[in-house]
């Protein structure tokens, strides 16, 4: 069974956002945990969370895919920076933990000219310090464009911020199919290729779930434009071979497409149609 959504608005609360989802034909979807711009976070109504769970149970939503916000940069110079990061990071974890079992995906973030090396030593410095043994949420790293000082450009950089976490079991990857094409990995013309590097270096079992874009631009562009489905240069073949590929299908996959809830309804759709029913 093809698990996919998109990214949904939070504003109204978990039972709106599984309502949402599953109007849009979507059993998955993604939501920012608090503004994406910002710091501020939504209360969380307990009685709302219990509606959702029913919800998730009876539709089979599942799983959900969180979003830190983009203004988390864990790796920046400024220690007040890091310490927003690592405090939000940690409330997060805590919120998500009313909706057991899930994932929360994030940015690596960008050094700012401190050098990749000292990116991923603050980055494993946040993980350690926010990572607790008793949680059931998976964090997730993105795989990244390049643009700028990102950390996260290529499997080699979030296999070195792995390596320095130490409650390894709580930890995975997101695959952005706009990033790594950006980012240089050739997804349409070598898709096998490109999973057998992330499974040498990082390891297949690491990868739980896949933001899947088209792209605005060329392989190794490094821009991180998102296109949609069929309207940019990866294609739509070449996004049905992810979905169907058989060491991806079992995973989640997010649209974040530049849509409204009609256009998002359609890729949906469309992605169904192209699915392949294992036999």
């Amino acid at each position: 069974m093809l698990r996919i959504g998109n990214h949904l608005s939070s504003s109204g609360g978990y039972e709106a956002m599984g309502k949402t989802a599953r109007n849009l034909g979507a059993n998955t979807f993604a939501f920012f945990t608090r503004n994406p711009r910002g710091g501020k976070a939504k209360a969380i109504e307990e009685e709302d969370v219990k509606k959702f769970l029913t919800l998730a149970a009876n539709e089979d939503v599942a799983p959900l895919v969180a979003h830190a916000p983009y203004t988390l940069n864990p790796c920046s110079a400024d220690e007040g920076l890091r310490e927003f990061a690592r405090n939000t990071f940690a409330d997060d974890l805590k919120r998500m933990e009313y909706t057991p079992g899930n994932y929360y995906n994030f940015h690596p973030g960008s050094h700012v000219k401190q050098g990749v090396d000292q990116g991923i030593a603050y980055i494993t410095e946040m993980l350690n310090q926010v990572l607790r043994p008793e949680q059931t949420t998976t964090v997730l790293l993105e795989t990244m464009a390049g643009k700028g000082s990102e950390v996260g450009r290529n499997f080699e950089e979030l296999r070195r911020i792995l390596d320095g976490v130490k409650l390894q079991e709580k930890m995975g990857v997101c695959l952005d199919t706009c990033h790594v094409w950006d980012g240089g990995y050739d997804i349409v013309n070598d898709l096998d290729g490109v999973l057998e590097e992330f499974d040498r270096i990082i390891g297949l079992e690491r990868l739980r779930a896949i933001h899947l874009n088209d792209s605005m631009n060329g392989l190794g562009s490094h821009k991180d434009r998102h296109a949609k489905i069929g309207e940019g240069q990866i294609g739509l073949e070449a996004l049905v071979r992810v979905v169907n590929h058989p060491k991806l299908r079992h995973l989640p996959f997010i649209l974040e497409t530049p849509n409204d809830d009609e256009g998002y309804a359609r890729e949906i759709e469309l992605m169904r149609e192209n699915y392949q029913e294992s036999t």
